[in-house]
């Protein structure tokens, strides 16, 4: 059980740094804090601690304004939303049994830890390098970006990061790991001028596409 906390708080961590970040779009924003309540619900659960009852958007519904009623259809459906997740990693679980897969540990969501050491590229300008988990045959992202921003000097932007880029994909469940096929693909994003003619900047702060790289996770 000790485990199984560990990894849904590291997910916790990841999600609030993204959030923090201030990077994402709306609409993802209010996906990932949906994300965060319902690991945080399910964590509840599991622990034995109170279920806390929310709203469609994940915020908590106040007693003093909602009907007894709705709060309680409202924990009726919470309650068998987080029955029916644990019943289908039970029922995963199972079924890579008999099929004669590796049995996992008790744990049911994965981490892929990421230490990135130093990026070259001679782009000349500013750069943002974004990490993703990419399956190939689904021709899809499986995970969340991880954003490093590179200065033009060849050295991170926050120089406090520097020998200390690390990231963690988390909420990976067992289907994951028996896909055929991971890919760690890094996406190079220049950010700059469009040109320079005459020693004169015409433009500055555009985001355009450079490079990308790719690899199987060991």
């Amino acid at each position: 059980q000790f485990r199984h906390v560990q990894q849904l708080t590291y997910s916790l961590i990841e999600w609030r740094s993204q959030i923090l970040s201030g990077t994402l779009p709306k609409d993802e924003l209010a996906e990932l804090k949906k994300k965060v309540t319902a690991k945080i619900d399910y964590g509840n659960r599991i622990l034995g601690l109170d279920l806390v009852v929310r709203d469609d958007n994940g915020n908590i519904l106040d007693p003093d304004e909602t009907s007894t009623i709705s709060l309680f259809k409202a924990h009726e459906t919470a309650s068998k939303r987080i029955d029916e997740r644990i019943q289908e990693e039970k029922s995963l679980q199972q079924s890579l049994d008999l099929r004669g897969q590796p049995i996992f540990n008790s744990t049911h969501t994965y981490s892929l830890y990421v230490n990135f050491k130093n990026f070259v590229c001679n782009i000349g300008e500013d750069a943002e390098l974004l990490m993703s988990l990419y399956d190939p045959d689904l021709s899809k992202f499986i995970s969340e970006n991880y954003l490093v921003r590179w200065g033009s000097n060849g050295m991170p932007k926050e120089i406090e990061k520097l020998n200390n880029l690390q990231a963690v994909f988390t909420d990976l469940s067992s289907s994951d790991l028996i896909r055929p096929r991971i890919s760690l693909v890094c996406q190079i994003v220049r950010v700059g001028h469009m040109e320079l003619k005459d020693g004169k900047k015409h433009t500055c702060g555009l985001r355009r596409p450079c490079g990308v790289a790719g690899g199987h996770p060991g």
